[in-house]
């Protein structure tokens, strides 16, 4: 569906879905900068993740934006089936809390965008990118995605490698300004809608 917003109802609740494997030894890997950009956002909200019942991730249920009619419900998920198959656990929490696939926020980690820098869409291919390609196969195309530049793979090392490593020192220095304006950039998606959120966090 191209940059553009659609309709849905203004009461529906909101999927943000973060990306990356579960574990311990991935925590700090490149892949893993959507379950860190999700971490901050439970932070924010003040909840703690739990299972999901018989979906196959993690879920915190509670509101954000300020009282009134900008307040959104959302519920934050973080998928523990390996990136691979990240789909079948999405799908799952859609059903359950019959989500709009529109509604739908998946925050991923992108090579082809340099190490930092957002880009917010709506639909579009899979780039690549595992996770992305499991979501799509299981819901179709037409859900948001916050694309978050993680760089390409530096002479011959191999993408696999690459997103499968840590951030490398240097890159740790901003890394939590960087995750911080993603979280901030999530919550004017869902708040005030892509075109605001292209607007401010779109460099």
């Amino acid at each position: 569906m191209g940059d553009t917003d659609v309709t849905t109802d203004a009461n529906a609740p909101w999927l943000i879905v973060g990306l990356g494997n579960p574990g311990p030894e991935y925590a700090m890997n490149r892949h893993n900068v959507g379950f860190m950009v999700a971490d901050l956002l439970a932070e924010q909200i003040g909840g703690k993740f739990k299972r999901a019942g018989k979906a196959q991730a993690q879920v915190i249920e509670g509101r954000i934006g300020p009282p009134g009619p900008a307040n959104r419900r959302v519920i934050l998920a973080k998928p523990m089936s390996y990136m691979n198959l990240s789909g079948g656990p999405v799908n799952a929490l859609r059903d359950f809390y019959k989500v709009p696939v529109a509604n739908i926020v998946a925050v991923h980690d992108e090579l082809d965008i340099d190490y930092g820098v957002l880009r917010l869409k709506l639909g579009g291919g899979d780039n690549g990118h595992n996770g992305l390609k499991s979501m799509t196969k299981a819901m179709g195309p037409d859900y948001h995605r916050v694309r978050f530049g993680i760089g390409r793979p530096p002479g011959r090392m191999q993408v696999a490698d690459f997103v499968l490593k840590d951030f490398a020192s240097a890159e740790r220095k901003e890394l939590d300004y960087f995750v911080d304006r993603a979280a901030d950039a999530v919550e004017c998606l869902v708040i005030e809608g892509l075109e605001r959120a292209q607007g401010t966090y779109n460099s």
